[in-house]
């Protein structure tokens, strides 16, 4: 099929679903324009300096470089996490919203930026790779996360050459050390907060997927790398391959195929995600593209 009639095909796939579970990787947020592995302007603009001194490769280079400093390390967190909290939100999600509006919708992502929490509701979201805009315990000494928006704001007010003060520095109440982001790494907090999602994740299977259901669901997977495919990626494929009222959908920047023993019942649509989501919109909504 050539890719008008890709779009419309899982247009009428969407139609028919009672549900559609959505599987957002880093590809969704590159197509708004917010790539974290890969210099775009608005990232470069907002982190110029550090890349230039630290000599960046991405964003997320600068997430997990290894500073001299505590000082120097939270200047970059600042910085970073303060481009997301302003980033507006990509019209890829605006566009997605509208595609799953009259939809029982659910969200698994691995993206941490929180541009599907200003589409989508908390309760149907699991950050599972974590959130950039909440803080833990380094250590961690007990299981909570803090919204680090206000203390973002501090230390970006405060950035001098590069560094912020040491009495900026977030500490954790309960035991006095450094705090992080709440993103995944060898101290990631795996706690009620991340249960929770989990949870919510696992209840909507339950629901649409599982216990004798006889719903149709769409798994909507955007923008989904090679990196972390036991997260959304293979269980999708698996629940396709069990499920007889499943459809499986991959929109994603190149060409991949799909498994032989899914391969019909499922689709893949290549190229630019941005484009692909617009075309798909205005399908549903029944407008010529």
């Amino acid at each position: 099929m050539q890719k008008e009639e890709q779009v419309s095909f899982l247009a009428e796939k969407i139609r028919q679903a009672d549900a559609v579970l959505i599987g957002g990787g880093s590809g969704l947020s590159s197509a708004a324009g917010y790539n974290h592995y890969h210099w775009l302007p608005y990232m470069e603009e907002c982190l110029q300096d550090f890349k230039e001194w630290y000599g960046l490769k991405s964003p997320f280079d600068g997430f997990y470089y290894c500073y001299s400093s505590p000082e120097q390390q939270w200047a970059y967190y600042a910085r970073y996490i303060q481009s997301m909290w302003d980033a507006p939100t990509g019209q890829p999600y605006y566009d997605l919203r509208d595609i799953v509006a009259e939809k029982e919708v659910f969200v698994l992502t691995t993206n941490i930026d929180m541009q599907f929490e200003r589409i989508f509701q908390k309760e149907r979201i699991c950050d599972y790779q974590g959130n950039s805009g909440y803080v833990q315990c380094s250590q961690p000494c007990h299981d909570q996360i803090y919204s680090n928006v206000e203390m973002i704001r501090r230390m970006n007010e405060n950035i001098r050459e590069l560094r912020v003060t040491s009495e900026l520095l977030p500490r954790c109440n309960e035991c006095g050390r450094i705090m992080v982001p709440w993103v995944r790494d060898d101290t990631f907090l795996e706690g009620k907060d991340w249960r929770e999602g989990v949870r919510r994740y696992e209840n909507f299977l339950k629901k649409y997927l599982m216990n004798g259901t006889d719903k149709n669901v769409v798994l909507l997977e955007l923008g989904v790398g090679e990196m972390t495919p036991s997260i959304i990626k293979l269980p999708f494929w698996e629940m396709t391959y069990k499920n007889e009222k499943v459809f499986y959908a991959c929109l994603n920047q190149k060409k991949s195929s799909a498994p032989e023993h899914i391969k019909d019942k499922g689709i893949y649509i290549a190229g630019d995600l941005a484009e692909t989501l617009r075309d798909l919109k205005e399908n549903i909504a029944g407008k010529e593209m």
